[in-house]
């Protein structure tokens, strides 16, 4: 390999790796704002290109990992919330609606992206942190402005070396996992430029089909302060998710100022009952991640909404738990208290109100928990384990 062949592969790769998050893609500078976005047409839909055009290339990579995508363990297979995501795909992108196949990506991350052939991700990491439709359509309204307007195809004819970029691209393929489709569909490091534009696009598709267009600040606010919480107010210089991007505050002004005076549907209900029969084991992924402090700001916010849902309730106490430090014990139990008191609670808070009970010497406490989980779930993996416990305190 030629050492301008090195060169491209190791420029491409730090690019990627820069826009790996979906989120990120989000990033624009307030300059980009000054004036007002220009007049914009939805183009029609797009037709497959030759094989032998470098954009034809792509889409038959892209094909390629999309049918790995498609035999995935962690694509979530529920055509009720897959559809209920097609339909608000389809309310935005209009005749582009059949070109779109949508997946939903079991993995805690915060991600969505959209390759040039049409191939859409949304990662459950998204699906747990959006608060309403409006804020979930602000990212997808986003990913189709990047389709809409060809960034890939453009990126990819950017690059000097096309063999270069393409071994790159087939680099992130991971059998079995999430195929390549989750970096490759936005890593081309799109421009300052492209990312102001996707975000105009993106703004006229939510507030076309009329969602309240401040949303799209909101969530940027929201996933921001996750990562201050480990990693200083200036995360978003440092930050591999943000490192392309201005400073967070001109780039929630630069939503803002899109928005407008706002106003429109948020679509709070309708997103958490699709969501409903999925968002405890989402739940149980966010803990298994250990960054304990992430959880914390995610699940603080969410108890704010609504201080008295049980999942949440158990999420955060378990954090707590499993944190272990001093402090942290009391507020734990409050947690698990509390949401056993209330109807609904998952087995599994039980479990860790069992477990915290046995950390304070709570035979009696610790025992009661225990029977109470293996009633709601008397065939739990863990169940032989559980019943261990009792011999031990008796």
């Amino acid at each position: 390999m030629s050492s301008a062949e090195v060169a491209g592969r190791r420029a491409f790769l730090r690019s990627a790796c820069r826009h790996c998050a979906g989120f990120g893609a989000l990033g624009l500078g307030a300059a980009a704002f000054a004036q007002a976005p220009a007049a914009w047409k939805s183009p029609p839909r797009f037709t497959r290109p030759a094989l032998d055009t470098d954009e034809g290339g792509l889409w038959s990579l892209m094909d390629r990992e999309e049918t790995r995508l498609r035999r995935s363990p962690l694509v979530v297979r529920d055509p009720v919330l897959t559809g209920y995501l097609r339909d608000l795909v389809c309310r935005l992108g209009g005749d582009h609606c059949g070109d779109v196949r949508l997946y939903v990506v079991r993995t805690a991350q915060f991600n969505a992206s959209m390759a040039p052939n049409g191939c859409m991700q949304v990662w459950s990491g998204l699906l747990l942190r959006v608060d309403n439709e409006a804020q979930l359509v602000a990212v997808l309204g986003h990913e189709l402005g990047h389709y809409l307007e060809r960034h890939t195809v453009e990126r990819l004819r950017d690059l000097k070396n096309k063999a270069a970029a393409v071994t790159a691209l087939a680099m992130f393929g991971l059998p079995g996992a999430l195929a390549a489709l989750g970096v490759a569909a936005s890593a081309m490091g799109f421009s300052r430029d492209q990312e102001a534009r996707a975000d105009e696009i993106g703004m006229r598709l939510m507030r076309d089909a009329g969602y309240d267009g401040r949303q799209a600040a909101q969530i940027w606010d929201d996933l921001l302060a996750e990562l201050k919480v480990r990693g200083g107010d200036d995360v978003g210089k440092r930050s591999a998710m943000f490192a392309s991007h201005p400073p967070a505050g001109d780039r929630r002004d630069a939503l803002l100022t899109l928005a407008g005076d706002g106003g429109g549907e948020l679509g709070a209900e309708p997103l958490d009952r699709v969501l409903a029969p999925h968002r405890l084991e989402w739940l149980q992924e966010e803990l298994r991640r250990g960054q304990f402090e992430e959880s914390l700001e995610l699940f603080n916010r969410k108890l704010k909404l609504n201080p008295e849902d049980a999942q949440y309730l158990y999420a955060r106490g378990e954090t707590l738990r499993l944190r272990g430090k001093d402090e942290d014990l009391a507020p734990s139990l409050a947690d698990l208290q509390k949401g056993a008191s209330l109807g609904k609670a998952p087995p599994e808070l039980f479990r860790s109100l069992g477990l915290l009970h046995r950390t304070r010497q709570d035979g009696a406490a610790a025992n009661a928990a225990f029977q109470k989980y293996l009633a709601l779930a008397p065939e739990a993996g863990d169940a032989g384990l559980i019943k261990s416990y009792f011999s031990e305190v008796k």
